[in-house]
């Protein structure tokens, strides 16, 4: 089989080579290549590496986990929770911009793009990085988790002082595979509907964050995605 070139930054390709070049790999690619072949899969294959692609291994500070790429038409674009401008935003990203609101009062913007994030080192982590449409979970247990694992193995181990997000249930499951002597875990319900009232809101953990990295000597994060003439508030 011929080597796999991920689209992918080089400098997650350098610390992700192991992965890449293991049997798991492989026979994830042939799967994928197999499921394009009788339905639509989400993101685009460009955009399956989005999150990495947005900032380099190195500038990771923050690193924020979901389960599983959007599976409506458009939706996805690689990063967790965001979805593309001009898609209305689902209504577990709704909640975090309302918390967002809540915690540090900043406007709730019109669209769902968290691509300004991810550019100054938050790490937006699907667990599964792709899915087939309008069928959630369906790519789950394809090889995706071994390889998002690793990701998660490879910044506790080479990287010191990044904040873990680890909202709802799934997420938490992933605390065994980060070092807490090194790194900072703030834990939460999910902001989906059915649980954001459960500890979500009123979690202020985008505050808690930048707290933590001015403690770290890092710069904390901008939260802010709404153009000033583009919130809700506005309307």
């Amino acid at each position: 089989m011929a080597p796999i070139e991920p689209n992918i930054h080089e400098s997650w390709k350098n610390i992700m080579l192991k992965e890449f070049e293991a049997p798991y790999f492989g026979d994830l690619k042939e799967f994928l290549v197999e499921e394009k072949k009788k339905h639509a899969v989400y993101p685009p294959g460009s955009e399956i590496f989005s999150a990495f692609n947005s900032i380099p291994f190195e500038e990771v500070k923050v690193v924020i986990l979901g389960q599983d790429p959007y599976h409506g038409q458009g939706q996805a674009h690689g990063l967790c929770f965001s979805v593309p401008e001009g898609i209305m935003p689902p209504p577990s990203l709704v909640n975090i911009f309302k918390e967002l609101h809540q915690d540090l009062g900043l406007p709730i913007p019109n669209h769902g793009s968290l691509v300004k994030w991810a550019q100054q080192g938050v790490l937006l982590l699907n667990a599964t990085l792709t899915v087939r449409a309008n069928q959630a979970g369906s790519h789950q247990g394809k090889g995706w988790e071994q390889f998002t694992d690793a990701v998660i193995r490879n910044l506790s181990e080479n990287r010191k002082g990044l904040v873990f997000l680890l909202w709802g249930r799934f997420a938490q499951a992933k605390e065994a595979l980060i070092d807490k002597a090194k790194h900072h875990i703030l834990k939460a319900a999910h902001p989906s509907p059915l649980s954001a009232y459960n500890g979500f809101f009123g979690c202020r953990h985008f505050s808690k964050t930048n707290e933590i990295l001015i403690r770290e000597g890092k710069s904390p994060i901008d939260w802010a995605t709404a153009r000033p003439e583009a919130s809700l508030f506005n309307h």
